[in-house]
């Protein structure tokens, strides 16, 4: 598990997994608190943008956003439009249609 660098444990990633199963479910809040990240330092903020940041562009875009998922683990369910777009609202605080990693550490701290 990549996020295991970030300090992250299975179990916790596990049942924040379980907790955003069905379609519709996702809550980043809850999603982040479950897993454990919201409780890392900012180095290890970084890290774990780094992870989802797939295309090393500096910005997890909305493509990236819906895989969000699937980066903590293999074969998890793709975020509907509708919480992508969510996410998306709830991170981009300069309006740019993407999230850089200080908005990410923002969202994430909330």
């Amino acid at each position: 598990m990549a996020f295991a660098s970030v300090g992250l444990k299975d179990a916790d990633v596990a049942k924040a997994l379980e907790g955003c199963k069905d379609a519709g479910t996702f809550k980043h809040k809850a999603f982040f608190a479950a897993c454990g990240l919201s409780g890392k330092s900012g180095d290890e903020l970084k890290k774990a943008f780094a992870i989802i940041d797939q295309d090393n562009s500096g910005f997890i875009e909305e493509e990236e956003l819906k895989l969000f998922l699937q980066t903590f683990k293999a074969g998890a369910r793709a975020l509907s439009d509708a919480e992508t777009k969510e996410f998306l609202k709830a991170g981009d605080s300069d309006g740019d249609g993407k999230i850089g990693a200080d908005e990410f550490a923002a969202m994430v701290k909330q």
